[in-house]
């Protein structure tokens, strides 16, 4: 029975990292977790695991059970893209498998990359707005793999705090037919971090909208549209295929 129960936790490694995940040691043999990124940080339950990072591979983990039929205890780990992957670990005589290697975790991934270009220098000229007496632009664009990542940038040289309501993304008609009604495709984010709530009077504020990755039809432009909350001010910014075809690739976390 525990070998099947040790079988079904190998399919869930590779399904989620981010539910606890039934991990099966034994005392004589040596299991290896290989995680997509390197380890920052361990934690285990209780002294009945042993785990030891590898020098030379960063990114494996070693684990064996200190004693035999411990009772169940989790271990913990930390990679340095961000994700956290639980287990909880059992003991086994004859575990299904010795080595396990665990997924990306996405979510985690697009918030490092967010974050890490957060406060980076301008890369794109050229989209922004200006009126009363505020600023709003498009002052990066990036890629990595199918994820592009927009660094917005609102400076607020009034006195009147600005609220923001809506923050949108939608591909719309560069011309609109008398004939036909306006096409508008809502792009929705995977990922936003930043201040993109409140911009306070004579302040300004950085943050990051990561979506997944796109290009523009013909005829058409990407708009990205901030509205304030009970007031009119209001901003449409405008970008074309070639902002996006120039989005700087981001590096591979290390």
């Amino acid at each position: 029975m525990k070998r099947f129960v040790c079988m079904i936790c190998v399919v869930g490694l590779f399904v989620s990292a981010k539910a606890q995940t039934k991990l099966c040691i034994t005392t004589d043999k040596t299991t290896s977790l290989v995680f997509p990124f390197a380890i920052k940080h361990v934690d285990r339950g209780t002294a009945s695991v042993l785990a030891q990072q590898v020098k030379e591979a960063p990114e494996i983990l070693l684990v064996k059970a200190a004693a035999k039929d411990f009772t169940e205890t989790n271990l913990s780990v930390i990679t340095d893209d961000g994700s956290v992957y639980a287990f909880t670990v059992n003991y086994d005589n004859r575990p299904a498998a010795w080595v396990y290697y665990l997924p990306v975790n996405k979510t985690a991934t697009i918030s490092s990359y967010a974050n890490m270009i957060l406060d980076n220098a301008r890369n794109t000229k050229g989209i922004k707005a200006k009126k009363y007496n505020m600023k709003a632009e498009v002052k990066g664009i990036y890629i990595k793999d199918n994820i592009i990542y927009y660094q917005l940038y609102i400076k607020n040289k009034s006195t009147v705090d600005y609220d923001i309501d809506l923050l949108r993304f939608f591909i719309k008609d560069k011309k609109k037919s008398k004939r036909t009604a306006v096409q508008e495709i809502e792009l929705k984010p995977v990922y936003t971090t930043g201040n993109y709530s409140k911009i306070k009077g004579n302040t300004n504020t950085l943050f990051v909208v990561a979506l997944e990755k796109f290009t523009i039809p013909d005829k058409k432009y990407l708009a990205v549209q901030l509205t304030e909350k009970n007031g009119g001010r209001h901003f449409l910014l405008r970008l074309s295929n070639k902002d996006i075809m120039q989005a700087k690739v981001l590096p591979d976390l290390k």
